[in-house]
Formats: C-alpha cells, sequence, structure tokens
C-alpha cells in the first residue's frame, strides 16, 4: 500500500472501524462512539447501587460487571473487522457468555440485557458463517434464563427479538464495513494500476520517437567524422541533417508530452467526484461525459473550469450540495457544450473575482468560449462556462 493510501487508512473512519486505534484521537472516538451503547447498562448498575443484595453479592456483581464490559470492549475495540488471532476472541467471547447467565441467574431479570451485548459482539466480531448460529444459540440461552421466573413472558418475547435483530443487524454492518474496505483498496488499486500503465505507455511511446531519430543522429554523426577530414561540404551536409533531425525529435516529444498532460472531462468528472465527496459535499455529478465534445482545446477549457469550480466549492463555499451539467444549446454563434456548476453554499457569492476565475475566463475565451458567473437561482453560487461545439459555425453573431 502507497504512502497516500496509509494515509488515507490512517484518517478514514472506515478504516479505523473494528482495528486497534492508532493515537490518541482515534481512541477517543472510538470510545466515544461504543461507550453510547454503554448506557443500557443502567439496569444492572442501578439494581446493585439499591443495595438490594448482601454485601459479598454487591461485590461480585461489581466484579462480574467489570469483566464483562472489559471483555465486550476488548471485542468490539479490535476484532471487528479482521480477526488476526482466534484465542483472544474465543476466550473474550466465552467469558462474555458465561459472564451473562451467571449474572442473569444469580441477580434476576434486570440483568438479561447483557444477552444483547453477548449478541452485538457475536455479529460484529465473528464471519457470517458462524454468526447465523451463534446469535440465534444466545438468544435461546436468554430465553431460557429467564424462563426460570414466572410472570416475565412478555419481556423474554422482547428481549428475544431485540437480541436476534440487534446482532444480525451488527453482522450486517461488518459485513458493509468490510466491503467498503475492499472497494476503497480496489480504487486505490486501480488508481496505481492505471498510473502504472501511463508510464509504460509513455515510455513506449517515447521510445518510438525517440529510438529511430538518435539511431539517425549517431549515424550521421559517425559519417560527417569520417567525412570531415576529405570532404568537409559533405560532412557540414551531415551536420545540417543532424540538426534538423534533432529538431524534428524535440517537436515529437514536446507534442507527446502535452498530449499526456491535456485535461479531459472524463478525468475531471472523476475527480470532482472524489473531492466533493471527501469535502463531505453531495455530489451530482454526471458519471460520464458528454456524448458530444468540442475540439481537445475546448474540452481542456471546460475541463479546466471544471476543476476551478470544484476546487472553489470545496475550498470557500460551505455548500452541502454541488450539481453539474451539460448542455448543448444552439446560439447565433453556432453550437455550444454549456458546463453549468451550481452550489447552495455562500462563498464566491457578490465576491470580487480571484486570479483563478479571471485565469480561467482568459482560456475560455481563447477558444471561443464565454463564462458566466453569479449566484444560483435560490441559494449559492453558478458558473456557466460555454465553448464551441466541432460544428459549430464560425463568425460573429448574425
Amino acid at each position: 500500500m502507497s504512502e497516500n493510501d496509509a494515509v488515507g487508512n490512517e484518517l478514514h473512519p472506515v478504516y479505523t472501524f473494528g482495528r486497534p486505534p492508532q493515537g490518541r484521537r482515534q481512541f477517543l472516538t472510538k470510545a466515544a462512539w461504543i461507550g453510547v451503547w454503554l448506557v443500557f447498562l443502567s439496569s444492572p448498575m442501578k439494581d446493585l447501587a439499591d443495595g438490594h443484595h448482601t454485601t459479598p453479592a454487591t461485590a461480585f456483581g461489581w466484579l462480574g460487571l467489570a469483566v464483562f464490559v472489559i471483555c465486550y470492549l476488548t471485542l468490539v475495540f479490535r476484532y471487528t473487522t479482521r480477526i488476526l488471532q482466534w484465542a483472544p476472541v474465543i476466550g473474550s467471547f466465552t467469558a462474555l457468555v458465561v459472564l451473562a447467565a451467571v449474572l442473569a441467574l444469580c441477580f434476576g431479570d434486570q440483568w438479561l440485557g447483557l444477552f444483547v451485548y453477548v449478541a452485538v459482539s457475536a455479529g460484529a466480531v465473528l464471519p457470517v458463517r458462524y454468526a447465523l448460529w451463534v446469535i440465534p444459540a444466545v438468544t435461546l440461552l436468554m430465553i431460557l434464563v429467564g424462563l426460570r421466573d414466572d410472570g416475565l413472558g412478555d419481556l423474554i418475547t422482547n428481549l428475544g427479538v431485540i437480541t436476534l435483530l440487534v446482532g444480525f443487524a451488527m453482522s450486517g454492518v461488518r459485513e458493509l464495513i468490510r466491503t467498503t474496505i475492499q472497494l476503497r483498496q480496489a480504487r486505490a488499486t486501480v488508481a496505481q494500476l492505471a498510473a502504472n500503465e501511463e508510464r509504460l505507455r509513455l515510455a513506449r511511446d517515447l521510445h518510438d520517437l525517440l529510438g529511430h531519430s538518435l539511431s539517425l543522429i549517431t549515424l550521421k554523426s559517425e559519417l560527417a567524422g569520417r567525412m570531415l577530414p576529405t570532404d568537409p561540404d559533405k560532412a557540414a551536409q551531415q551536420v545540417a541533417d543532424i540538426e534538423q533531425v534533432s529538431r524534428q525529435a524535440l517537436v515529437d516529444v514536446r507534442e507527446a508530452v502535452s498530449g499526456y498532460r491535456r485535461r479531459t472531462l472524463a478525468g475531471e468528472l472523476a475527480g470532482a467526484r472524489t473531492a466533493l465527496t471527501a469535502a463531505g459535499v453531495e455530489a451530482d455529478v454526471p458519471l460520464d461525459a458528454p456524448a458530444e465534445l468540442p475540439d481537445e482545446e475546448g474540452e481542456a477549457a471546460l475541463a479546466w473550469a471544471l476543476r476551478e469550480a470544484v476546487t472553489n466549492v470545496v475550498r470557500h463555499s460551505g455548500a452541502r450540495r454541488c450539481t453539474v451539467t451539460f448542455t448543448a444549446r444552439q446560439t447565433l454563434a453556432g453550437r455550444r457544450l454549456e458546463l453549468c456548476v451550481e452550489d447552495d453554499g455562500s462563498g464566491g457569492s457578490g465576491a470580487a473575482p480571484g486570479n483563478g476565475l479571471t485565469g480561467l475566463a482568459e482560456r475560455v475565451q481563447a477558444v471561443g468560449g464565454d463564462l458566466e458567473k453569479g449566484p444560483a437561482a435560490r441559494h449559492g453560487f453558478r458558473l456557466t462556462v460555454r465553448v464551441p461545439l466541432a460544428d459549430a459555425a464560425v463568425g460573429s453573431p448574425s
């Protein structure tokens, strides 16, 4: 995994969920998320605090409850997405089951809620093939323990349904998290493979472009060296040929490199979705570029406009939603492809144009297009860019 991936794994909540916390911030975040659910231990804690039991029984209850919480937190803190060592998992889970049963038998129905935590641990930690039978088994054990007291039919039924549903819900959450992690890792792998493929293609193209030219330059240099003592005029002609070949090779390399550096709408759309999502902005962005595109210069101008607009939304707007649309329009000056980027934020509205928008306007005008910016229809900011399509009429409006 690359360094960027490692940074993403450290910061993204999906990667930290179910793994040992790395650092104080992750620890506090995980503790807060998990600690909220410990509020359901209030019933057994209240039972102990009310003083209905003898001193030894109360001490045993507090000790058992503390060990139960430690085992539960050990499981959900460390083993939610992947089990590296089965021995601690089996030991902690067995301790949960035994403690829940013993404490409920010793102290009564107020302690039956501990089985909910056992089911949650089973669903959050165990693989699906094991959780499918462990969760019903835990529910059945809770029912059997509760049946020792008469008059608890409704309570046992309700707790049984809750235990079963919560356990399977946590199992589904666990699988969802695992799938999300795998998808993010697969996306990173695809991006890395695409970058490697680009490097290989660039190397192959440069080899094809320069291989023949450099071989010809070498050959003519050797020939000029042999001709120089006896026939300086022919040697000078060879040197002139070398200069021509080298200039052409330089032109070919520049064209090849500029082609690789050219912005495309397809690439910028993918980048826009990623940037907006990472910033917590709901992205209404097309999956694909329009079927009908302008020439290379026009497409590059639209791509730069999309990048600049999305950057402004992420950095300055404070928006919750951003919409990107493409529309082919027939105007008096010919057919145009219109890009519209609209957000519901507050940044940019009424502000003086910055260097980014000023440079963007110049870039769009250079390809015969136009740029409009201003408040959106209801709230927020809108940037509209129009560039000529390939078959657009040339000339001023009639």
